[in-house]
């Protein structure tokens, strides 16, 4: 079993953690390949060399297994480079809450072995494309979220917006959020957003901070096809997919869709969304005891 390495370079911190997962792979007799940078980063900075048997450079590249260490963002760079590969991606969390890298350091070893032994599910996780008429420089597709935001911190911006070519409103107020089900725990949710099963076949839209009370977060079939246009006083604005964003002028026009493929997660059999729920948000908990 070939197996790709994904990393971010702030983990210095955490690297018995990252070594863990080396000499575990190692252990098992798997071929793992690394993310160059993250291979520069372990080599340089935590004067760690791993045993690799390939670096991976580009875009261009084939694993059975993509493994993420790090946290949501991680996992989220992870997503773009896998893109429509359809490679399953596993997150370990050496981060802070990770509802996508949920995979904590008491878990690393079995979760290894159930890997190498075939033992899991998969999780189809819906992806949104964004499509606009000129180019860009930031990816097209989010797994959490693509956030209209205003770029300064004056006056607020107007966006319109459609679904299915027909009017639906103009939000007032400082951007609006188009999560999937996955995003509904990232952007969307501190703006006031719905938690959303990763299984549920809908797009939520959370405004935020809209200058008017009445508008409140919407949930639409995942299906829809929403299109917006954006004014304000200001010149530009800005778009970000999945927190890597681009300023675009005012008055321009785009569309928000459901890709046309998924982001495939690994989930160990005892891993449920509900059980994320109450380990991560601590539902149910009561420090008074």
């Amino acid at each position: 079993m070939k197996i790709g390495i994904f990393g971010s370079d702030y983990q210095s911190d955490k690297q018995v953690q990252i070594k863990r997962v080396f000499e575990q792979l190692q252990k098992l007799g798997m071929e793992t390949c690394v993310e160059k940078n993250f291979y520069r980063y372990l080599s340089s900075k935590l004067n760690y060399e791993p045993p690799v048997s390939a670096l991976i450079e580009e875009k261009d590249f084939q694993v059975d297994v993509a493994i993420s260490i790090g946290g949501d963002g991680t996992f989220l760079r992870t997503a773009a480079l896998v893109g429509s590969k359809s490679i399953p991606i596993l997150g370990i969390n050496t981060g802070r809450l990770g509802f996508l890298a949920d995979v904590g350091p008491t878990e690393i070893e079995d979760t290894l072995n159930d890997i190498f032994k075939n033992h899991y599910r998969i999780e189809d996780r819906t992806l949104l494309h964004f499509k606009i008429g000129m180019d860009t420089k930031i990816y097209n597709y989010a797994l959490n979220e693509i956030a209209i935001q205003k770029r300064d911190t004056s006056s607020m911006i107007r966006i319109n917006a459609f679904i299915n070519d027909e009017f639906l409103t103009t939000y007032w107020g400082d951007g609006l959020i188009v999560s999937t089900p996955t995003g509904s725990t990232a952007y969307s949710i501190s703006v006031g957003g719905p938690i959303i099963v990763p299984q549920a076949k809908a797009i939520v839209l959370s405004p935020i901070a809209p200058h008017s009370l009445n508008v409140r977060p919407l949930v639409i079939p995942e299906d829809s096809r929403l299109s917006f246009e954006v004014e304000s006083r200001n010149t530009n604005f800005l778009i970000a997919v999945d927190g890597c964003s681009q300023a675009f002028p005012t008055g321009t026009k785009f569309e928000v869709g459901k890709a046309d493929f998924p982001i495939k997660v690994i989930k160990r059999y005892n891993n449920t969304f509900y059980k994320t729920l109450r380990d991560k948000l601590m539902w149910g908990a009561d420090n008074r005891i």
